[in-house]
């Protein structure tokens, strides 16, 4: 399920991002998305190719990965984030939701730590 007034569109510096066409309210489901879930092996191979940037980190122990189908891998990153997004294991779904009112036109972010007001250094911001 994709909210229906999300578009991708080019995002200022960061390749593609998220968009909405309409306003959306706070704590609004935006997309249920399933996923492909993998194992720490077939990870060790992924983090050499060009998805290393789009899967996640899955299970409760982190001991899986996993590529979301849908938006959810080109949902940018940002420290604070307008959604969040929650992970079922059981169900093997990733659900993004708004945190507070998103306007028309505006790109939705997602906190790539997990928490949407999360400020810990993402591996792509250490140096």
């Amino acid at each position: 399920m994709v909210f229906e007034g999300l578009y991708i569109a080019k995002s200022n510096g960061k390749g593609r991002g998220v968009f909405t066409k309409q306003t959306i309210p706070a704590n609004t489901i935006v997309e249920i998305s399933p996923v492909v879930v993998m194992s720490a092996e077939e990870r060790i191979l992924l983090d050499q190719t060009l998805l290393h940037d789009y899967i996640f980190e899955w299970g409760k122990e982190n001991e899986q990965c996993c590529m979301a189908l849908g938006y959810v891998p080109v949902y940018n990153h940002s420290y604070k984030s307008n959604c969040e997004y929650e992970m079922d294991f059981e169900n093997e779904i990733i659900k993004i939701k708004t945190i507070r009112v998103v306007d028309a036109g505006e790109e939705l972010f997602i906190n790539y730590n997990g928490d949407w007001n999360n400020a810990k250094k993402i591996w792509f911001d250490v140096k």
